[in-house]
């Protein structure tokens, strides 16, 4: 006979595979799109024999699928709500960890007495779009933003950000985003652009939390 502790015991592979730093990494580009193995290692600076091994424990968890595609194998992620799993798990490490407290502040350290880097929230983003306000910058890879970005984005990825600087509107202000909360890529981008001159802040979340709330995307 099944008991609830067989139900429990199942529900903890999913738990012991979301337990490790590198799965997540490897849960967030994928959450930017479908991606092969060579991709997610280079991504998330692993070794591709060792980012497989972690995408095989997500693929037992059934948090990630495979599918052949020519020599590659291309993952995806199984269902769009692992997006929001983990945003949960994010929000109670935020609020019950000291230490992830203290980390979340040094990664997006204020270092002007303005907080002019202060994060954009999602309805204020919402408002300015409405309003022709706002212009948005998309300072991931090409790849990920070919899979998938916020409609009319302008893609400049952050490594060429001063080459294509003629893309960027100079009459209306600038929200900056990329993969998530902890990317740094957006911050290190409107860090730049606010020492040219620029009207420019950081979206607080990313596409992939973009994408799972229902909103449009492109």
């Amino acid at each position: 006979m099944i008991s609830q502790q067989d139900l429990l015991d199942t529900l903890a592979q999913v738990a012991r595979a979301l337990g490790n730093g590198h799965r997540l990494a490897l849960l967030e580009r994928l959450a930017q799109g479908d991606a092969s193995v060579e991709t997610l290692a280079n991504t998330t600076d692993l070794t591709v024999g060792n980012a497989s091994q972690h995408l095989q424990h997500l693929r037992r968890a059934g948090l990630v699928t495979a599918q052949r595609s020519g020599k590659q194998m291309i993952y995806r992620l199984t269902d769009e709500r692992i997006v929001n799993l983990l945003g949960l798990l994010r929000q109670v490490a935020e609020t019950n960890l000291a230490e992830m407290e203290r980390l979340v502040s040094r990664l997006f350290a204020e270092d002007d007495a303005d907080g002019v880097l202060e994060a954009i929230s999602r309805d204020e983003l919402l408002a300015g779009l409405a309003s022709g306000e706002v212009a948005l910058l998309d300072v991931r890879p090409e790849e990920e933003y070919e899979a998938g970005h916020l409609p009319e984005a302008i893609n400049i990825p952050l490594e060429q950000l001063e080459d294509m600087l003629g893309k960027l509107p100079r009459d209306r202000e600038i929200v900056a985003y990329c993969r998530g909360p902890y990317c740094v890529l957006s911050h290190e981008a409107v860090q730049r652009l606010r020492q040219l001159g620029y009207r420019v802040r950081r979206f607080e979340e990313g596409y992939p939390e973009w994408k799972a709330a229902g909103l449009p995307i492109a």
